[in-house]
């Protein structure tokens, strides 16, 4: 096993990843991913103590989608998108609910936040785009690999083949993962949020006098998706419920982005980065600069 690269490139224009991370539906399975990222004890005390999702949830959503935008379609931005990464988790350490220390650079509590990723999005992938193929699955797990390296975690942290894959997620929700407060928090639906800080200012100014009428069914549907795109047994590690009536309702929805999403156009199919690449992308095939 080798070392992660000092300037790893992203992933390539065309690849899994260059389509499902910039399409809109991504947004869908971003909450389930965060939620098993904090079901582990160290990252969920990291989280409880030193972000500020409570205190500033869409500023730290914001600036979350745009650092995984960057990963995939950031090119040489990428690489020092994860050096940032690394600079700004140097200083988050503690002692988690059950009195054990932890640092976010943690080679196994890194490696486990990074993948998250790839079965909760190869799981949403099923109800909101369409099932991976045995050959989708094997590159969108190549993609995720080069991914980690931009973040600077070593080949040898993480399992090299979806086959290494499976029995390690599977030992870490059976030894680590549980209910941790920032889960339960996370899932609340008496929480209140406060009302959006970012995008255009009039949506802004007409969601202001209507929040205390939407967060309620905001903080509901959240939770509703972040449970529901969760893989069953990461729901079952956590200790989640989830009834057939509920996956009634996820599959019913599931439908509908499916049938309205890939009609859109793309300036609204697409979140800003990857638009920009993706344009980027057809003019240099083409032989013409981009401007």
């Amino acid at each position: 096993m080798t070392e992660a690269p000092d300037h790893p490139a992203p992933p390539p224009p065309g690849g899994v990843l260059w389509s499902l991370t910039g399409d809109v539906r991504a947004l869908l399975m971003l909450p389930s991913a965060f939620v098993l990222q904090v079901a582990h004890p160290a990252v969920g005390a990291g989280v409880d103590e030193h972000s500020v999702f409570r205190t500033d949830p869409w500023g730290r959503a914001e600036r979350s989608l745009r650092s995984l935008q960057l990963w995939v379609y950031g090119g040489e931005a990428a690489a020092e998108e994860g050096r940032r990464l690394r600079r700004a988790h140097r200083a988050i350490r503690g002692t988690d609910a059950h009195g054990r220390s932890y640092h976010a650079l943690d080679p196994a509590v890194y490696a486990w936040v990074h993948a998250t990723g790839f079965p909760v999005h190869r799981h949403a992938a099923r109800y909101l785009v369409r099932p991976m193929t045995e050959e989708q699955e094997r590159r969108f797990y190549a993609e995720w690999l080069q991914v980690g390296r931009i973040l600077g975690i070593r080949d040898r942290d993480m399992p090299q083949t979806v086959e290494e894959f499976w029995p390690y997620y599977r030992k870490v929700l059976a030894d680590e993962v549980e209910a941790t407060a920032v889960v339960r928090e996370l899932l609340a639906t008496d929480v209140p949020l406060p009302p959006p800080d970012r995008g255009p200012l009039p949506l802004r100014l007409l969601l202001r006098p209507l929040w205390p009428l939407l967060w309620p069914r905001f903080a509901r549907f959240r939770a509703f998706v972040a449970v529901g795109f969760l893989p069953p047994e990461a729901r079952e590690a956590i200790g989640l419920e989830w009834s057939d009536a509920q996956e009634r309702r996820l599959r019913l929805l599931a439908r509908v982005v499916r049938a309205v999403v890939p009609a859109l156009p793309e300036r609204l199919r697409y979140l800003p980065r990857a638009r920009e690449a993706r344009r980027a992308h057809r003019l240099s095939r083409a032989g013409r600069p981009a401007r």
